[in-house]
């Protein structure tokens, strides 16, 4: 055989191969349904006690959520003192306390591209009342080291996808950060490392120039470097928790006071974007904020909505007035920072709202639940406080936002019941994999207050049930166990039950990417949306196979690390399952080209002839060549074994 020849024989070898390995890829198990069935739809039902404040929480699997309080003294106890962790059981609401080391009052966190999760920064050691401890190193009534001494604290995991369901994981200390930051905003990068912003060193309502902490560093360490932001700088008082997003284009969205940047973390510059309007939306001012969801529709473009917060001056952070009968804004404004530098007034909320979470749904919805009318985050003991809380007026009522509604009609209560728990400061939410939203928290004082106050430190743990969440839902086949930046399309087939007995629903099918962030002081940390794009080919049976593209080959659209994945139907969610993003490791990611979509089709039941979908345009391919490859695709088993039958005999002759 002459070279030329083996080299052909070499390269084809190499492609089946490939062809070979990409249908090898492993799929979850197919989700059910719900294990709660007839929810109150709309509503809010308390289900369990969360062992310690929620003040930070985070879903970490399918069944466990992960529940960070600051060091005081709630009754829980756990190696001699109070615990301020716990891991908290879906199936079973319920759980256990966990060491979570040192005093992580008001610290940050995300997801490593790796599946580890962080918890950083935080506040001195301190004993009861909140005051500082008589040593830094442990002991005493809490027995809990100074948290905001450069230490960043991490969950260890066995496993990436599946992390802790068997109650084997727990907090450890690990490389310490370079300086103190108390209340500093994690952001994961493209790469799965994450950056950390901003902070102070010995807190307060507000920052100060004598504690500021203006700058960022990332984590792993690389060359360990701690940049001064701009921005960070020139915001004080109101630059603690900076409102920070990873963008499509690369650039780091910095939102602080009422300043707005982009920063370049590879050449450690920024650029100013025109200033906030209307309100504060960061800490104490905490307006809640959430990028909308990515879509083939619009591009992958990121937009960023805040809503609420306080239009309060720089020179009007202060605590010799009362704050707490202040009326918060119920200002909305939208920025899409990759394409123009100003904000845009939205849909205003029916009342003005500080401290409310805004949690993306799977439906492409946006529910707002938490906070209060009047006064902001924070708490003290001036005689005008609330029993210590620098806000009244709890909000009860959740609102729906629907991002692809007309201009006016954006907001909706239709169908919603009020909460019975108010939830203020230190309160949290998170999206679960059924499609409900685990909301917990809430603590304005310095220590756990139960006896006497207005808005006692809160355990019990609220489900609230959307629209959806009693129907039948969707329990697709085929969903991979690991998406990549590209590469090859995979097949996800649906019964008929699953297109609630019409094949034509098929038309209105979505594959949805939510990472459901780290919850604390009405954020989430990492939160993100991405509808991936995809084609259908309906069948005569009333079943039909989805043939959906991997994730953008673009890792800032969507930052590398476990995720849940969501087949919604006519507006109907699949329980969401866990994937992982990415390599599974904290590097550069690789990337590959986006594989050519088949046309849509929805098979006549009547005459076996097609009529085109809906979405087919969106692929650029032709009808001829596509529907040969949507019945290629539907024989994978078959072409897999010839395939590697073939690649055997091409080595042969090798």
């Amino acid at each position: 055989m002459d070279r030329t020849h083996r080299r052909n024989v070499r390269a084809a070898a190499m492609a089946l191969s490939l062809f070979a390995s990409a249908f090898a890829q492993s799929t979850v198990t197919k989700p059910g349904q719900p294990s709660k069935t007839n929810a109150p739809l709309g509503q809010f039902e308390i289900v369990g006690d969360s062992i310690v404040s929620a003040q930070q929480l985070f879903l970490g699997t399918l069944d466990k959520v992960y529940i960070v309080d600051k060091t005081e003294g709630n009754p829980t106890k756990i190696n001699g003192h109070p615990a301020w962790a716990a891991e908290y059981s879906l199936s079973k609401n319920g759980g256990r306390p966990m060491d979570i080391v040192t005093n992580s009052f008001c610290a940050g966190g995300t997801v490593l591209g790796n599946g580890t999760w962080l918890n950083v920064g935080g506040n001195q050691a301190v004993k009861v009342g909140g005051v500082q401890a008589d040593s830094q190193n442990g002991g005493g009534d809490y027995d809990d080291p100074d948290g905001g001494n450069s230490y960043v604290q991490r969950l260890t995991t066995s496993a990436l996808i599946n992390p802790c369901d068997d109650e084997s994981c727990e907090w450890v200390i690990t490389t310490p950060m370079t300086t103190r930051r108390w209340y500093p905003t994690l952001e994961t990068l493209e790469d799965g490392s994450a950056i950390i912003l901003g902070g102070c060193d010995w807190g307060g309502y507000v920052n100060s120039a004598d504690q500021d902490n203006p700058t960022w560093e990332i984590f792993p360490p690389t060359d360990g470097d701690v940049v001064k932001s701009d921005i960070l700088s020139s915001t004080l008082p109101v630059n603690l928790y900076p409102l920070t997003w990873m963008l499509p284009s690369g650039k780091i969205f910095l939102q602080s006071n009422w300043k707005t940047a982009l920063l370049d973390y590879k050449t450690k510059k920024e650029t100013a974007l025109d200033d906030m309007i209307d309100a504060v939306r960061v800490y104490p001012a905490s307006g809640g904020s959430t990028m909308l969801p990515l879509t083939p529709d619009n591009n992958y473009t990121a937009t960023l909505l805040f809503c609420g917060g306080s239009n309060l001056q720089s020179d009007q952070w202060k605590t010799n007035w009362d704050i707490a009968a202040y009326n918060a804004s119920d200002s909305c404004v939208r920025i899409t920072p990759d394409e123009s530098s100003s904000y845009v007034e939205d849909d205003p909320l029916p009342e003005g709202r500080s401290m409310g979470n805004l949690i993306l749904l799977p439906n492409g919805k946006i529910l707002m639940l938490n906070g209060a009318q009047t006064g902001t985050a924070g708490y003290g003991t001036e005689d005008w406080t609330l029993n210590e809380s620098y806000a009244d007026n709890p909000i009860l009522m959740p609102i729906i936002y629907d991002p692809s509604a007309e201009k006016g009609k954006r907001w909706s209560r239709d169908g919603l019941s009020p909460s019975t728990v108010p939830r203020m400061y230190h309160s949290g939410a998170t999206l679960l994999p059924d499609g409900s939203v685990f909301v917990s928290g809430s603590n304005p004082h310095a220590d756990y207050a139960v006896k006497n106050v207005k808005f006692p430190t809160e355990y019990r743990v609220e489900h609230f049930y959307p629209s959806y969440f009693n129907e039948r839902r969707p329990e697709p086949v085929g969903i991979l166990s690991t998406l990549s930046y590209g590469g090859d399309y995979f097949n996800v087939t649906l019964t008929k039950d699953d297109l609630f007995g019409d094949v034509n629903n098929v038309k209105n099918t979505k594959v949805v990417v939510i990472r459901t962030g780290f919850s604390t002081h009405t954020m989430n940390m990492g939160q993100r949306m991405l509808e991936l794009q995809m084609s259908y080919t309906g069948n005569t049976d009333g079943s039909a196979t989805l043939h959906v593209n991997q994730m953008p080959p673009n890792p800032s659209t969507f930052q590398p690390g476990p995720a849940l994945v969501f087949v919604v139907v006519n507006g109907v969610p699949s329980m969401g399952v866990q994937v992982m993003i990415g390599s599974g490791k904290i590097e550069a990611q690789p990337t590959a080209k986006l594989a050519t979509l088949p046309s849509s089709q929805v098979a006549a039941a009547s005459s076996g002839n097609s009529t085109s979908g809906d979405n087919s345009s969106a692929q650029g391919s032709n009808d001829s060549k596509n529907s040969a490859a949507a019945g290629l695709f539907g024989s994978i088993p078959s072409l897999l074994v010839a395939g590697l039958l073939s690649l055997s005999l091409l080595s042969s002759l090798l």
